[in-house]
């Protein structure tokens, strides 16, 4: 069986990196597209193109929605996919705040269907491997997570600068830092946030924050994200008996280039690899009831409550 995809909306992520994913994937088809421009929808090559979203929700051979929508827009047709009866994959952030994520979670339980944020990173086998490495007691008892993801990003005339569409670099790219804490970390189950710094544009969003913060009692973790720093990442754990850090391949981003993890003094080799079909595979599989691995719907509401409580201090 192959699982049929529906796409609201078919902005960069769709057309580059989502829409070849699932013509790539095994057990996955693109049944759909529906977006304010048919001939955008038209360029992913689906088998149909749909008038509105509405249309798309209504395709019986739809059966799991992924939604590429601006930020402000998650949280409704989120719940009218379940509502329709469909699975839902949500772009990252799933919600503005925690509040909208809980929303759309009760409304998966309501409508027993899946709902998984679309965290890709998380699904590289890199990743994977690390937060293995990290969870296993191999590096000891952990001190510190140190990260960064910056860029030099234009943001005029896009959601991303508007803090009422969810805007800023904290949303954007603080959320693969946080998921890093939790995942890292077994849930970060409790995190006191201790100093949050906020560099704000003329817009009103964040376009740099810093952030420093105790997770568990006994965990350094620091993040840092910028839409107007120079391109960085990293990603560096620091254990009692050993050191783990991203090396080659950005560490938050890598997408079919080889990537290495420094473990200690040894260097794992990872191929190149598509985290999107990746995370495509995964949730089909799921769908279809089989054992495959997805982002846990605590950790998408982990992430939130712990952005929330960033921006409650950030100065």
């Amino acid at each position: 069986m192959s699982v049929g995809w529906g796409f609201l909306g078919a902005g960069w992520i769709a057309t580059k990196a989502m829409a070849p994913a699932v013509h790539a994937a095994s057990g996955a088809h693109l049944q759909a597209v529906a977006s304010r421009s048919p001939e955008r929808s038209t360029v992913l090559d689906p088998l149909v193109v749909r008038a509105d979203y509405d249309a798309l929700l209504d395709d019986p051979d739809v059966d799991v929605v992924y939604v590429c929508l601006a930020n402000d827009q998650h949280a409704e047709w989120v719940v009218k996919a379940l509502d329709a009866g469909k699975h839902v994959l949500c772009e990252k952030p799933l919600g503005r705040d925690s509040d909208e994520a809980r929303h759309m979670a009760s409304a998966a339980r309501r409508a027993d269907r899946l709902l998984v944020e679309a965290v890709w990173t998380r699904w590289h086998p890199r990743f994977r491997r690390l937060a293995e490495i990290a969870t296993s007691g191999a590096l000891g008892d952990l001190s510190s997570i140190d990260s960064a993801f910056t860029f030099p990003g234009a943001i005029d005339g896009n959601y991303r600068a508007d803090p009422s569409k969810g805007g800023g670099a904290l949303l954007d790219v603080g959320g693969y830092q946080a998921h890093a804490w939790v995942a890292l970390s077994g849930g970060a189950n409790d995190i006191s946030i201790e100093q949050a710094t906020s560099s704000i544009g003329p817009t009103g969003v964040d376009l740099t924050t810093s952030v420093a913060a105790l997770i568990d009692g006994t965990v350094h973790a620091n993040a840092l994200c910028s839409f107007e720093m120079d391109e960085a990442q990293h990603l560096i754990v620091r254990g009692s008996i050993d050191t783990a850090a991203m090396g080659a391949g950005q560490a938050f981003t890598s997408w079919r280039e080889e990537s290495t993890l420094l473990v200690g003094s040894t260097v794992e080799v990872f191929a190149p690899v598509d985290a999107y079909q990746v995370m495509i595979e995964q949730v089909s599989a799921r769908i279809q009831g089989e054992d495959s691995w997805v982002v846990p719907m605590n950790d998408t509401i982990r992430v939130a409550e712990i952005l929330d409580a960033v921006r409650a201090i950030a100065t």
